[in-house]
């Protein structure tokens, strides 16, 4: 192995083993489930800031995102980052302070333990089906961010896509098996400052690299439609087309997705003090701002990275995923300092997609060992014998999800794009009828989350295949959101009211968040 490699892998193993090494330390606090799955609700504004950030932008963020600025333009990549930007910002102001008001005062540690408690469901039905959808759509989300992870190492050291895929997945593994969810969110805290520096120092070069923003914007200039944010364009064959009202509303729709994504709600009733969120929601929405421009920006200096052949061409978005690693690679090349340097842009890689693997594997854990076998079979555990179901669930959802990456071949981005859309759809317009609409009951919930969950896979499999040429191919979550949300409020109304004492509730935490 060259010297520059054995440098970036230092870099590297020095990151991963002080993710174990959090996990380790952390595992102490663990005394409970409460603890393992909700860190006791101790979390400070800072890190229930950068770790709800860091966990949602996964490997989309220095890989996905880029790759579709680069070979599409900036229409898709610019009002997708708009979305998620208004989407953080709203998730925060509006959901943030009452989730974790309500999920306190209703003793709820899960989102699906949130809602059956929420709207006095004694027979957890809400809780089996949230359950079901959390495993349906995490697994191969998680299972994205191991592919990911595999991606990288095979890259970069041309490792076997499976061992590097697999090695990576036991490092995650590990960490949040000892540590649980206050692990995860130190860790993601760390991870999103790698993250950053990964970023800037990746717009730096390749600024650098091509002689200024003037060349980078002359050589996109050229492209018809390259830098309208009303046009498409295909790097990979030239091909153009309008990018007009509705694909417009259908990108923006991603930021719905934040109201239903269960990792992140964990997050906002995790913090310990709720009256620090408005620190945490600046924070959160000043660094997915810039976090998201500097990765659109990077993919539009990509493209004369590729045209100077400073990066290989790339054939379509899902082999340009890798633009950041050959950018990273191509500093390394310059000494053992700067290959120290492209080993932290790896780590930042490696970071993005670990702090959303973690996450995802502990929301889709709890789904299984508190919701599925304890409150839907009533199996009852001791304090001990619930930790231990805890982290044997963890490790076998890994397992799950390591089969699925299996193939190198799958796209990032697309993965990413429908899991977000099953969890906007499926949990968005729950919570926040849950949380602003009194009227709101059980039945109308339940609705809302059969009805979106499957729409997401009609719209997604059936509707865009079959009029793919037509108005109706939009991004599956914007129309699936809006049934969901209709379906809610026919059936809650067509239904008999909640009872008494769940209104008292209600009008108890509206009162405290007023």
């Amino acid at each position: 192995m060259e010297t520059r490699n054995i440098i970036i892998l230092a870099a590297i193993v020095v990151y991963m083993i002080m993710m174990v090494a959090i996990g380790f330390v952390v595992s102490k606090r663990n005394k409970t489930t409460s603890d393992y799955y909700l860190g006791g609700r101790k979390l400070g504004p800072l890190v229930t800031a950068m770790s709800a950030e860091a966990s949602d932008m996964s490997g989309w963020l220095l890989m996905g995102l880029p790759a579709v600025a680069l070979m599409c333009g900036l229409a898709e990549a610019t009002w997708t980052a708009i979305g998620l930007a208004i989407g953080t910002y709203l998730n925060w102001l509006f959901v943030a302070k009452k989730l974790r008001v309500y999920s306190q005062k209703i003793d709820a540690y899960t989102i699906p333990d949130f809602f059956s408690k929420r709207f006095g469901d004694k027979k957890n039905i809400l809780t089996t089906i949230a359950a079901i959808f959390i495993i349906i759509f995490f697994i191969p989300y998680t299972a994205s961010g191991f592919a990911a992870c595999g991606k990288l190492f095979n890259a970069i050291f041309g490792v076997d896509y499976l061992t590097a895929m697999i090695i990576s997945a036991a490092v995650i593994i590990i960490y949040c098996t000892l540590g649980g969810f206050f692990a995860a969110s130190t860790t993601d805290f760390v991870q999103s400052i790698v993250m950053t520096i990964a970023l800037f120092v990746v717009i730096g070069f390749g600024e650098g690299a091509v002689h200024g923003f003037t060349n980078v914007f002359s050589n996109v200039k050229e492209l018809t439609g390259y830098l309208d944010l009303f046009k498409g364009y295909s790097v990979a064959d030239g091909a153009t087309g309008s990018y007009g009202a509705l694909p417009v509303a259908s990108t923006l729709a991603w930021g719905l997705g934040y109201f239903g994504m269960p990792h992140i709600l964990l997050r906002f009733m995790a913090i310990e003090d709720e009256n620090k969120l408005k620190l945490s929601r600046r924070v959160a929405t000043v660094w997915v701002v810039i976090s998201m421009g500097i990765a659109v920006l990077i993919g539009v200096v990509g493209y004369s990275l590729m045209k100077a052949g400073i990066v290989p061409t790339y054939a379509d978005a899902t082999a340009a995923e890798t633009i950041i690693v050959d950018i990273s690679k191509v500093i390394s090349k310059f000494g053992f300092v700067p290959a120290f340097v492209g080993g932290i842009i790896l780590a930042g890689i490696l970071a993005s997609t670990m702090s959303t693997a973690d996450s995802q594997l502990l929301a889709a854990a709890s789904s299984v060992s508190e919701n599925l076998v304890k409150d839907t079979f009533k199996v009852k555990l001791s304090v001990k014998s619930s930790m231990i179901l805890a982290r044997v669930s963890v490790v076998v959802i890994s397992v799950i999800a390591i089969f699925l990456a299996r193939n190198p071949d799958s796209s990032v981005f697309r993965i990413v794009s429908f899991a977000w859309a099953g969890f906007g759809a499926v949990f968005g317009p729950v919570v926040l009828c849950a949380l602003f609409w009194k009227r709101t009951n059980k039945w109308g919930a339940l609705a809302g989350m059969i009805s979106g969950g499957v729409m997401i896979f009609v719209w997604k499999f059936v509707i865009r295949v079959q009029f793919a040429d037509t108005i109706l191919n939009i991004y599956e979550l914007l129309p699936a959101f809006i049934i969901a949300l209709i379906a809610i409020v026919i059936v809650s109304l067509a239904t008999k009211a909640p009872e008494k004492e769940i209104i008292d509730t209600f009008e108890s935490v509206k009162a405290k968040n007023n």
